[in-house]
């Protein structure tokens, strides 16, 4: 595993990529250790030394939590909380419309009630106020009396409504994760390790979401509340039983499941399973999921339907059903949000589908930009999610409303940090609003710059996207006999886990195999049965390739010539019994 060579000799293969081992020396591999055990191969091959495997191995909180009081402000902001709460003082989450910022500010709701209060819970509309807080919703919600606000997964970037907000005389702590400028909006606390002024250990965990955040808020504050004897006289919460909301919001925001986060998410798993939140429960159902969730659950069942109520529905819907303890209040949300999840999937298809025609005639461009009227602003960030994967570059897509005002959402790729370079844009003048992450960024720009910015961000990154492409390979941790793609090392594998961001799942290559049977099934879906030499049989599946060039060579291939496959072992629990099969990335003849 320490070695650069091509593995099965690939040095480019149908999608034109070297496949490689994951983890090389580079790497950070620790050249006199070769472990045997399956797991510690996995855990080394994405970065963790020796002495760290242990902690690795079995990810607890007690492993990976940081003293909260670390962060700048985390202090400030939990000695305010608890005066609010020994004061009675009204108080109103403010949380963004998607799934990070639902579970934030359920995550505060539901602690703050354990604790005797009783907050309100604001989540803007997309479409009327436009994403984080707005000057005017701060100062109508102090005018209903709220004397403390407290602003989740948004904030860091509200300058102008932070000002409302203290002539108001309202009390505003900022709990965010988005990068900031070097100038902060004022507030009475900002708790954020993106803050350009936190120390190196802080800033160590800018990787976390904002739920993970206030997970460390909600430490400080019951941490506070002890060291002045609330607890002499009644229970203290659980913290842990609220980590469930803490996974669901890490995953399906996409943060790194590196360090903490993989501890929050492996135990939050757990809490999930226990169906102890009545909201979750009834989205499980919903969903039609009876076992116990896994990773990819959160972010491609549970997660978008919590995310189609702030993108085509009513935006409170999700932190309504992460906070509700009726069941038949939250089985009629779940309803309405797995509606409106299949309405959301519909105008995404048409969206996705303009988005990727109109790509095609912006030529060969480091960040592919295109913008439209007409398109629903509520799925352009899943539109440029899909547009990414399929050109291999940072895509933003913008939706140009009739004041001719675009708002637009991007996703970018490994090494290309999208959040600064919209930051950058907008301190030359060229969006009227704009803030992210590396991964991610919105923006606010008028219709008439929006060429320029294209231009902007090609001067900017172009260097670097062509420095990650240059660097693209296949990231192999396995090589397998046909015989070997089984239930058994699915089981196997997933120890190494939680997967996801920046903690990549397992990839494997099999063969050489034949291919038996291609077809297209599906939306643009390409099924495959391969046989091995030993006359093992592998199920295949390539999700929206049919049609790519990977899907048209698998199609077209004579069925006498050998290659390797590579890809993903998922179990197919579908029927009686149960089997594997492999999720196709990329193929190599072999012959």
């Amino acid at each position: 595993m320490l070695t650069t060579a091509h593995v099965c000799g690939v040095s480019r293969s149908i999608l034109g990529q070297p496949w490689r081992w994951r983890g090389t020396a580079g790497d950070g591999l620790d050249e006199g250790f070769q472990p045997d055990d399956l797991v510690d191969q996995l855990l080394m091959a994405r970065g963790v030394v020796r002495e760290e495997l242990e902690r690795h191995r079995q990810p607890t909180l007690r492993g990976f939590m940081p003293d909260p009081s670390l962060f700048r402000d985390m202090d400030v902001a939990a000695e305010r909380l608890a005066d609010a709460i020994a004061a009675g003082e009204a108080m109103t989450i403010f949380g963004d419309y998607d799934v990070d910022g639902a579970t934030s500010a359920a995550l505060l709701v539901r602690l703050l009630r354990a604790l005797g209060s009783d907050p309100r819970a604001y989540i803007p509309d997309r479409l009327m106020e436009g994403y984080g807080p707005s000057g005017e919703a701060l100062v109508r919600l102090a005018q209903d009396g709220a004397r403390l606000i407290v602003t989740v997964d948004c904030g860091a970037q509200a300058f102008e409504a932070l000002e409302m907000a203290r002539a108001a005389g309202v009390d505003v702590i900022v709990v965010d994760h988005h990068k900031c400028a070097s100038a902060l909006p004022v507030a009475y606390a900002i708790v954020n390790p993106n803050r350009l002024d936190e120390n190196e250990e802080a800033a160590a965990h800018g990787h976390l979401a904002a739920v993970g955040m206030c997970f460390l808020l909600g430490a400080a504050l019951l941490r506070t509340l002890r060291g002045r004897g609330f607890f002499a006289a009644r229970d203290e919460p659980k913290l842990i039983d609220l980590l469930d909301l803490v996974a669901l919001g890490t995953v399906a925001d996409v943060a790194q499941l590196r360090g903490l986060n993989r501890a929050f998410v492996a135990q939050g798993l757990k809490m999930m399973a226990r169906r102890a939140n009545t909201g979750l429960a009834a989205l499980a159902e919903a969903a039609r999921l009876v076992r116990a969730p896994t990773c990819t659950d959160l972010g491609f069942a549970l997660g978008p339907r919590i995310n189609a109520g702030g993108r085509v529905g009513k935006s409170d819907l999700g932190v309504r059903l992460l906070t509700t303890e009726d069941p038949e209040e939250a089985r009629g949300i779940a309803a309405e949000l797995d509606r409106l999840n299949e309405e959301r999937r519909a105008i995404e298809a048409s969206v996705c589908e303009a988005a990727e025609e109109l790509s095609r005639t912006k030529g060969n461009r480091a960040v592919t930009l295109v913008a439209a009227p007409g398109w629903h602003p509520g799925v352009i960030g899943i539109v440029a999610g899909r547009l990414k994967e399929k050109i291999g570059k940072p895509a933003i897509v913008v939706a140009i409303g009739e004041d001719g005002i675009g708002k637009g959402s991007g996703r970018s790729i490994a090494g290309v940090d999208l959040g600064a370079a919209v930051l950058a844009a907008k301190d030359e003048g060229l969006l009227i609003a704009g803030g992210g992450h590396a991964m991610a960024a919105g923006l606010t720009v008028e219709a008439g710059r929006i060429e320029a910015l294209a231009d902007f961000l090609e001067e900017r990154l172009a260097a670097d996207v062509a420095r990650a492409g240059g660097d693209r390979a296949l990231l192999l941790d396995a090589v397998l006999a046909p015989g070997g793609i089984c239930p058994a090392l699915c089981d196997a594998l997933d120890a190494g886990g939680p997967y996801g961001a920046g903690w990549p799942g397992p990839r494997v290559a099999a063969g050489p195999v034949r291919i038996v049977k291609a077809d297209v099934v599906g939306n643009n879906h390409l099924r495959l049965v391969v046989a091995g030499d030993d006359g093992k049989r592998i199920k295949a599946i390539a999700f929206r390739q049919a049609d790519s060039p990977l899907g048209e060579a698998m199609l077209a291939a004579p069925p006498h010539r050998r290659l390797w496959i590579a890809g993903r072992i998922r179990k197919d629990e579908w029927g009686d019994r149960i089997a594997a099969e492999l999720h196709l990335e990329d193929a190599a003849w072999a012959d």
